[in-house]
C-alpha cells in the first residue's frame, strides 16, 4: 500500500525529537552523517525530520494535515504531554499549540507549530467544511480564528476581535468571554503583554454566573493558563 511521509525542516533535529516525543510521538529512527535526520511516529503518524544550518523557523511554510476521528481527544493528549514536559501549555512563539476553534468557512480543529515552525494542522475526519454560518460574536471568533489560526495573522485576528467587541458590546458573557481570551491570546503571541495583561484582567472582572462559568470553564481555564506564560 502506497503513502506519503512528510519531510519537514529544523534548526536541530536533537531539539525537534524531544518536543515530538512531549507529542507522544516515539522516535523511530536516528542519523546524525552524512547529515542529521529523524523519524518519529505516534501510530499511523510518521514525519520525518531533516536538519538545515541557519535554518529560520519563523520563515517556515512547510505544513502537514492530520485527519483523526476525533481532534478533541487528540488536542488533549498533546497538551497532557506538554503540560507535563513544559509545565504549561506553549500558546505564544516556537513551538505552540492552539486551542481546539471552528474557522470561518473550514472545518473546526487546532494547529501545533513544531520547533521547527512547520504547522500540523489537526481536522477531524469527515467534518463537513463548510458549516451553518454562526451570527453575532460567535460569527466575530470564527473570522478571526481564520485569520489567526489559519493563516498565522495575528494582527489580522486582533482587528476582527477588537471590531467585534466594540460592535456586540452588549452581548453576554458567554459570547465575550471566549473572545476576549483568544484576543489576550493573539496579544501575547505578537509580544503586547500590556495588552494581553488588561484584557485578562477584563475576563477576571467580568461578572458570571454559576451556569455562565459551566459553560466558560475551558475558557476559564485557558485564561489562567495564559497568565502563567513567560511572555506575561
Amino acid at each position: 500500500m502506497e503513502r506519503t511521509v512528510p519531510l519537514l525542516p529544523c534548526r536541530s533535529v536533537d531539539e525537534s525529537v524531544e518536543f515530538y516525543r512531549l507529542l507522544g510521538f516515539e522516535c523511530t529512527y536516528r542519523q546524525q552523517r552524512p547529515y542529521a535526520t529523524a523519524v518519529v511516529e505516534r501510530g499511523n503518524i510518521g514525519i520525518h525530520l531533516f536538519e538545515m544550518a541557519g535554518f529560520d523557523p519563523a520563515s517556515s511554510y512547510a505544513s502537514v494535515l492530520i485527519v483523526t476521528p476525533d481532534t478533541d481527544v487528540l488536542f488533549e493528549a498533546f497538551a497532557a504531554g506538554l503540560r507535563t514536559g513544559l509545565g504549561r501549555l506553549p500558546f505564544t512563539g516556537i513551538p505552540r499549540i492552539t486551542r481546539p476553534r471552528k474557522k470561518q468557512g473550514t472545518s473546526g480543529g487546532f494547529s501545533v507549530i513544531d520547533p521547527g515552525g512547520n504547522w500540523l494542522r489537526v481536522v477531524r475526519a469527515g467534518e463537513p467544511e463548510q458549516h451553518e454560518t454562526p451570527k453575532g460574536m460567535a460569527r466575530v471568533l470564527e473570522n478571526a480564528a481564520r485569520q489567526g489560526d489559519s493563516r498565522g495573522d495575528e494582527r489580522a485576528a486582533i482587528a476582527i476581535l477588537d471590531a467585534g467587541l466594540a460592535r456586540y458590546s452588549d452581548a453576554g458573557p458567554v459570547e465575550r468571554v471566549p473572545a476576549l481570551v483568544y484576543l489576550a491570546e493573539l496579544q501575547l503571541r505578537i509580544g503586547e503583554a500590556e495588552a494581553a495583561r488588561a484584557t485578562l484582567a477584563e475576563v477576571r472582572e467580568t461578572p458570571l454566573s454559576a451556569d455562565d462559568r459551566a459553560t466558560l470553564q475551558p475558557e476559564l481555564d485557558a485564561a489562567r493558563e495564559l497568565e502563567t506564560d513567560d511572555a506575561l
